[in-house]
């Protein structure tokens, strides 16, 4: 369903669904935002080839040789680990532990998938314990199953049309008018101008 190059691990809610589990586990390489390499410590392996990016403010001590400082303030934890994964050649990033806790950081993590798709030219995907968000950009076809659930986040479409969802798609001008969407058929189709975030359940 998701292959990526790598994981950053976020310090929001850790994973708790087999999904988001599973990637996290065969993952290739995993990158933790600063603190949250500690979440690692109880799986031995994935621990010892982990690396840990930012700026160090929320990391213990005892786990300090992991990180890689990033002093600088302009941007957050997770941008940081971004760029260090792009300096290794790795653009399919999977993101976990990136919601939870507290919203205004879960609505800024969402939001930066489409600042690094954009700007950065990463290929991202943002994994939660109930499904996932993908940014696409033009016209695109999406794998599904019937009633999955689906919303859709217009960024600057002008024209977003849908085919195999229950309501039809169109270019939103608010976040909520393209939520609560329905999948009828083994994948739907996105016809668009412009960019646009998908976020679609596992079950």
């Amino acid at each position: 369903m998701i292959e990526c190059d790598v994981v950053i691990l976020a310090n929001g809610e850790f994973p708790t669904h087999h999904v988001p589990l599973a990637l996290l586990e065969s993952a290739p390489h995993i990158v933790a935002c600063d603190g949250a390499v500690s979440h690692l410590t109880a799986y031995d392996s994935l621990y010892h080839d982990a690396v840990a990016v930012g700026d160090g403010d929320s990391i213990r001590d005892s786990l300090r040789d992991k990180l890689i400082q990033v002093a600088e303030q302009e941007d957050n934890d997770l941008t940081k680990a971004t760029r260090y994964c792009l300096g290794q050649g790795w653009r399919r990033i999977c993101y976990l532990g990136a919601t939870g806790k507290r919203e205004d950081h879960t609505l800024g993590n969402i939001s930066l998938l489409v600042r690094y798709y954009l700007e950065m030219g990463v290929e991202p995907y943002m994994v939660t314990d109930f499904g996932w968000f993908s940014v696409a950009k033009g016209d695109s076809e999406f794998e599904s199953f019937p009633g999955q659930q689906v919303s859709i986040f217009n960024v600057n479409c002008k024209r977003l049309v849908s085919e195999g969802l229950k309501w039809q798609s169109y270019p939103y001008q608010q976040f909520w008018q393209g939520t609560l969407n329905e999948a009828v058929d083994a994948n739907f189709r996105l016809i668009a101008d412009g960019c646009y975030l998908v976020y679609r359940t596992f079950s």
